[in-house]
C-alpha cells in the first residue's frame, strides 16, 4: 500500500522532542518491512509560527511570511530524515519525492512554495504518487462539529463525507494558520477523494492502525 503520512509541527515539539521523531521513526520503518511504502510530509510547528509573527511584525509580505515558514518544516523534515535512513537533504519538489519514494520506499519533505501549507503539500504528492491512504497526525483526536479549541460543545466525528468536511474545514489560507486540515489542502481532497484519516499524533502508533484499516480518529470518504 502507498500511504502518505502528514506529521504536524505541533505533533513532533517546537523545537521537535527526540523521543517523539524516534517514535515516528519506528512507525515507519515497522509499515516499510510490513511492504507499504511512506510518503512523510512534515510541518513546522510553533516554530514556524513565531518565524512568521516576527517577519510580520517586520512588515514583510505574507509571500515572505510563508517562505520563511517553508525553511523551517524543512529543517523539520531533514531531522526526520536523518533519523530514518541518515539522509541529509530532502526534497523540495513533488517529482523529486517521488523519485525518491520509486527508489526508497520511503522519504521525506516539508514545505513546498508559498500560499500553501503541509497539509496540501500531503495531498498533492498523495495525488501524484496515486496513494491509498493520507493519514493526518494532529494535535487533535480527529474531526470535530466545529474548533474544539473555541466551542466546548464541539463533538468528534468518527466518520465524515468530503463535503461535510468542507463545511467544517473550508476557508482561505493565511501565512501560519493552525486547522485541523487548511482550507486549501480541503479543496484539493475534495477533488481527489482518497482515503483519508485524521488522527491524535499524540500516540504514533496510531498511524500503523490507519494504515492496516483499523478505527481510529476520523475517517473521510
Amino acid at each position: 500500500m502507498k500511504a502518505v503520512l502528514r506529521i504536524g509541527g505541533s505533533v513532533l515539539g517546537s523545537p521537535p522532542i527526540a523521543k517523539v521523531v524516534d517514535a515516528y521513526a519506528d512507525v515507519v520503518s515497522t509499515l516499510n518491512n510490513e511492504g507499504h511504502s511512506v510518503g512523510v510530509v512534515v510541518g513546522g510547528g510553533g516554530v514556524s509560527r513565531d518565524y512568521i509573527k516576527a517577519a510580520d511584525q517586520m512588515g514583510l509580505s505574507p509571500y515572505q511570511q510563508d517562505t520563511i515558514a517553508i525553511h523551517v518544516s524543512r529543517l523539520n523534515a531533514r531531522l526526520v530524515a536523518m533519523k530514518l535512513g541518515g539522509v541529509s537533504s530532502v526534497p523540495t519538489s513533488i517529482d523529486g519525492m517521488l523519485q525518491r519514494l520509486s527508489r526508497n520506499r520511503v522519504a521525506i519533505m516539508g514545505g513546498l512554495k508559498p500560499g500553501i501549507t503541509t497539509d496540501t503539500v500531503a495531498a498533492l504528492v498523495a495525488q501524484r504518487w496515486r496513494a491509498d491512504i493520507l493519514v493526518k497526525a494532529s494535535d487533535r483526536d480527529g474531526i470535530y462539529t466545529s474548533d474544539p479549541r473555541l466551542d466546548k460543545k464541539a463533538k468528534k466525528l468518527d466518520r465524515v463525507t468530503y463535503e461535510k468536511m468542507k463545511q467544517i474545514l473550508g476557508g482561505v489560507h493565511k501565512p501560519g494558520i493552525h486547522s485541523i486540515v487548511d482550507p486549501v489542502a480541503v479543496d484539493h481532497l475534495f477533488e481527489l477523494r482518497i482515503r483519508l484519516v485524521v488522527l491524535n499524533g499524540a500516540e504514533p502508533r496510531g498511524v500503523a492502525k490507519a494504515v492496516r484499516g483499523e478505527k481510529v480518529g476520523t475517517l473521510v470518504t
